[in-house]
Parts: structure tokens; C-alpha cells; sequence
């Protein structure tokens, strides 16, 4: 599957036996994006916003699904077998125009679907996405207060940086030829997000 074809698809077995297809998002993802807004407690939205958040703009939905699949990339999960497909989870990178090299990267997954292995999933996706297209390291911001995912990021030998309640840390991608799981990365979200061992295509 090529990381960077913006019409790739897949079907991938997490835990419990659960199906997910995978596949860039699409400008047509706006309602999706709200409902799995929805799906997520107050707690997860704040940790992925980093501020009180109920609703998205208008606006802020264009930003998020109308993008260029290079400087921004981002892939959705949808739960095939669930009535309605429902999405599930979204990872994203976006590129730092003044280091072309590095990009700001999030997972988000609703609540009762997190500790499955989607998390895992999004991110080694969205990963394999970024060096295809000549990045090099990620960046992003966590809570000063999440020990779950600061800790194993830091015993990963990401660079922290503390700004009033907020860590920035930056971590190097994988090399091409390096397994994902092994990586720094890798072993960090593992961690954090106490997921299943890596998932296996069924299709």
C-alpha cells in the first residue's frame, strides 16, 4: 500500500477481532469528524486540543479535510462491522513550513475504541506517510499532567520542552528500513497507550 496514494484503502483485524478499514480522509469526512466528535469524552478532547473543546468551525473541518496528502496527511479508521461504519480514529501529520523536515502530529481515538490497537495502527500509518514524504521527525503537545504517555517518550529519547503546563516533545521518525515497532516511536505510544501487539492485514 503506498503511504503517500490519497485513495488507498485497507482492511486491518485489531484486538478482539474487531475490523477497521483505513484510508486518507476526504473533504466528505466533515459529518464524520463531528459525530466521532461526539464519541469522545470531555477528558480525550482536551487532551487532543489541549483546551475545552465542545464543537469544530466550519472552518477548522475545511483545515481538517481538505488537504494536499504531502504538507498535510491524515488517515481515518472506520468500524466496518459496527451499523453505519462509524469513524473511530483519525491520525494527522502537518508539515512546519519553516523546518520542512519536521511535522506536528496527533492521534485522536473514541473511547470505546481505544486499548484496541487503532491507536497503534493510525500512528505507524501516519508515520510510514511522513518519511515517504521527507520527514524526519515529529513533533507535539502533551499535558505536563499525562505522566501515561510523557513517560515512556521520554525513556524513548524524545526532547522535551515544559511551556507553561504544556511539554513540547519532538521524536525521530524510523528509518525506511527500520521496523516500526522497534523504532523509538514505536515503543513509546505502545507504552502510553497500553495497545495490542502489532495488527496484521486481512485484506
Amino acid at each position: 500500500m503506498d503511504p503517500t496514494d490519497p485513495h488507498a484503502e485497507h482492511i486491518v483485524a485489531v484486538r478482539d477481532g474487531v475490523r477497521v478499514r483505513v484510508r486518507p480522509i476526504r473533504p466528505e469526512d466533515k459529518d464524520r469528524i463531528v459525530e466521532g466528535m461526539e464519541r469522545l469524552s470531555s477528558e480525550s478532547r482536551y487532551r487532543r486540543f489541549l483546551r475545552p473543546v465542545t464543537r469544530l468551525s466550519d472552518r477548522e473541518l475545511q483545515y481538517l479535510t481538505e488537504i494536499d496528502y504531502t504538507d498535510h496527511f491524515a488517515w481515518a479508521a472506520e468500524a466496518i462491522d459496527a451499523p453505519g461504519s462509524p469513524g473511530v480514529g483519525i491520525s494527522r501529520y502537518v508539515r512546519d513550513p519553516r523546518d520542512p523536515q519536521t511535522a506536528e502530529a496527533a492521534v485522536a481515538v473514541v473511547d470505546d475504541y481505544q486499548e484496541l490497537g487503532v491507536g497503534s495502527l493510525l500512528l505507524r500509518l501516519i508515520a510510514r506517510s511522513a518519511i515517504a514524504n521527507g520527514i524526519v521527525s515529529f513533533t507535539g503537545w502533551v499535558l505536563a499532567e499525562n505522566h501515561a504517555m510523557l513517560d515512556p517518550l521520554a525513556r524513548a529519547g524524545a526532547e522535551m520542552q515544559s511551556d507553561e503546563g504544556i511539554i513540547r516533545i519532538r521524536i525521530p521518525l524510523p528509518r525506511e528500513d527500520e521496523d516500526f515497532n522497534s523504532s523509538a516511536l514505536g515503543r513509546a505510544f505502545r507504552a502510553a497507550a497500553a495497545e495490542s501487539p502489532p495488527v496484521e492485514p486481512i485484506r
